[in-house]
């Protein structure tokens, strides 16, 4: 007989002694990741835990590569253009309603009032750490692959499953930011030491390690839910974000506006109940979302990313390389140019040599690119005369070159070429 609700994302095992395993295996799938559907069935699957009465849920992935990847950012470019589709009007709330969805579903699992142990043996990434954070307990593998990581800033995003106000809550924010803010990953002895892990078990032990925590009678509550829980950094959380920020600007020029949401998260959530936390959360991913540079990031780094590792593979066009050449001498960040156009590109964000370095101006990203805004300068004339010409260049090769090509040219140029990733490339994200 079948138990529990009908999932597809998901399989649902039972042990002898009452355990539920909730098995992340997509179908048709290498690794996991959240899609829509996954996000669902954890909300179905949360709603039934709550009425039945099994002993508690061990959660562990029916995948030998990874635990979980996190979002599915291709179907999140799709939720991209539905919401911008929208009018204005209606855009905050389309994001917050679409994108809310797993935040809530986690929040339904970890306060369905039974035991949730999380057995890792691979990657935990992005909304796979989110989803193992919202556990009770985490068993992690002792081998280099068993990590946890919120990668998200490096495509633009933030964390908005509850990834900005878990792990500050459970390790601290000083030791939160540079997973938050610069995708660093943890695993191994270092998760155990900072309470990111409660167990590190050798490979293959995890499974039974985390059936034995929930069959010990352990509460099934989370730190932040038990009635003595204080913020004991929330005093000093507006100090630590300032230094935090002020660092960061310096070294993003402004232009990325994910560091600075990811940061806001922290500093107004931290103090927050943790239901009106996740719900601040997403408030500032939905007006994220709707940016362009995250849009960019997205389709360059991630998309343009896999399309040029799959071209690669199987044969790249030598088209996509040659239009890649062509539009990087039409810009000439290499050439020779006057003071002006020189600084003007570094603090636009391009890489040009080791030796320029540019100096924040204190314009943080707004509605409009640095290169467009106020005060104009005839360094930003120049910039934008060279970046018409790239563009007219690369026009020239976009109808020689499918979509793939096009995101793959677009990702060789920001990651060889030195364009910034915030304005995505000129190929297939281009500068609008």
């Amino acid at each position: 007989m079948a138990i529990g609700p009908e999932l597809k994302q998901f399989r649902i095992e039972v042990s002898g002694n009452g355990v539920v395993h909730l098995i992340f295996d997509m179908p048709g799938r290498s690794v996991n990741v959240f899609s829509n559907a996954a996000i669902e069935e954890i909300g179905r699957f949360a709603d039934w835990l709550k009425a039945s009465d099994m002993a508690g849920v061990v959660i562990r992935s029916g995948k030998s590569s990874a635990f979980c990847a996190g979002a599915d950012l291709a179907e999140l470019e799709t939720a991209y253009d539905m919401i911008m589709a929208a009018p204005a009007v209606d855009r905050d709330r389309l994001a917050f309603e679409h994108f809310f969805r797993l935040s809530h579903g986690l929040r339904r699992l970890e306060t369905a009032g039974k035991p949730i142990a999380v057995a890792i043996a691979g990657l935990a990434l992005g909304g796979g750490c989110e989803f193992a954070l919202a556990a009770h307990h985490r068993v992690l593998a002792d081998h280099r692959q068993a990590t946890f990581g919120l990668p998200e800033s490096l495509v633009g995003l933030l964390p908005g499953g509850g990834g900005t106000q878990r792990l500050p809550r459970l390790i601290g924010i000083q030791a939160a930011l540079p997973v938050l803010l610069e995708g660093a990953r943890i695993g191994g002895q270092a998760a155990t030491t900072i309470g990111l892990a409660h167990e590190l078990v050798p490979p293959g032990e995890e499974i039974d390690a985390a059936e034995r925590w929930v069959l010990s009678r352990a509460q099934a509550v989370q730190p932040w839910d038990r009635p003595d829980w204080q913020a004991g950094e929330a005093p000093h959380v507006a100090a630590v974000v300032a230094e935090s920020r002020s660092k960061m600007l310096a070294e993003t020029l402004g232009h990325y506006p994910a560091p600075s949401a990811i940061l806001d998260c922290v500093e107004q959530g931290f103090s927050q109940d943790f239901d009106t936390a996740i719900r601040t959360e997403m408030q500032i991913f939905a007006k994220l979302i709707q940016r362009r540079e995250p849009r960019n990031m997205i389709r360059t780094l991630f998309l343009g990313r896999l399309d040029h590792e799959r071209l690669k593979r199987n044969g790249m066009n030598p088209k996509v390389t040659e239009a890649v050449g062509a539009v990087s001498n039409a810009l000439g960040v290499q050439s020779e140019r006057g003071k002006e156009l020189s600084d003007a590109f570094c603090r636009a964000g391009f890489r040009v040599d080791a030796a320029s370095r540019a100096e924040f101006d204190g314009h943080v990203a707004g509605a409009v690119y640095w290169i467009d805004d106020e005060p104009t300068s005839w360094g930003k004339e120049l910039l934008r005369a060279r970046l018409a010409n790239a563009d007219a260049a690369a026009a020239v090769w976009r109808s020689q070159l499918d979509e793939p090509e096009r995101r793959a040219a677009d990702y060789l140029l920001v990651t060889q070429a030195g364009f910034p990733a915030y304005l995505g490339g000129l190929f297939a994200a281009g500068l609008t």
